[in-house]
């Protein structure tokens, strides 16, 4: 079955996942960390690209972007490859491409984006780390937490409706990333950003249709039903 196109949409709000090639690693130390992140902000800031928030794992990462142009997006990550791959290839004596083929990417209704930078949060702890995410150092958490201000980050605006006062607003993220997400939410993040799909209610994804062709969700099992005459 041929792959559906990516879809990267000017304005919108992507969570966006790249995998290291045969699970390999893409950061063995502390300074392979420093240098994706720095590689990371440099690029959105060449593309235009804003980034909300981040989760950097030892062979795969999770960004929650917003693009300015409908190339941005694009651009960015290949502008990422080229300056931490080479980096990598460098410092290990190694050739080739680092990533798992093409990154892949979901594009987020603005309402559910504090869910998918909890879904960040959490997920050193989905894979096997034994860490709360406040003590986890390579995530957004301790920005929006507000344990550390990164001026790199543009935090998103849905952060601001948790409270009307920084001591709320924080109170409120390390709240909901301590209880974390329900098994149907991690789900359809997981879904969304894996197979491409809009990640957002009915009428978000009906209004984004409009602008394209590609198909935004999965189809659904059997045979289309007939308009009753």
């Amino acid at each position: 079955m041929a792959r559906l196109p990516r879809l990267a949409i000017a304005g919108h709000l992507h969570h966006v996942l790249q995998r290291g090639g045969h699970d390999q690693s893409i950061c063995s130390d502390a300074e392979d960390y420093e240098e994706l992140l720095n590689a990371i902000h440099l690029a959105a800031q060449q593309h235009q690209v804003a980034v909300h928030g981040y989760v950097l794992l030892q062979d795969h990462f999770h960004l929650l972007l917003t693009p300015t142009t409908e190339q941005g997006l694009a651009l960015m990550m290949q502008a990422l490859g080229r300056t931490y791959v080479r980096c990598f290839n460098r410092k290990y004596a190694r050739k080739g491409t680092l990533w798992e083929g093409r990154f892949k990417s979901a594009v987020v209704q603005p309402r559910h984006a504090l869910a998918v930078l909890t879904f960040m949060d959490q997920h050193p702890q989905r894979t096997g780390i034994s860490l709360p995410p406040s003590d986890y150092p390579w995530s957004s958490h301790s920005h929006y937490s507000g344990a550390v201000t990164h001026k790199r980050i543009v935090t998103h605006p849905a952060y601001w409706t948790l409270g009307n006062t920084p001591f709320a607003r924080e109170a409120a993220y390390q709240a909901a990333a301590q209880e974390g997400l329900n098994s149907v939410q991690l789900h359809q993040i997981t879904d969304a950003v894996t197979r491409g799909w809009a990640f957002g209610d009915d009428e978000f994804v009906a209004e984004l249709q409009k602008n394209t062709s590609r198909r935004l969700v999965r189809k659904t099992p059997g045979r289309p039903r007939k308009t009753p005459v």
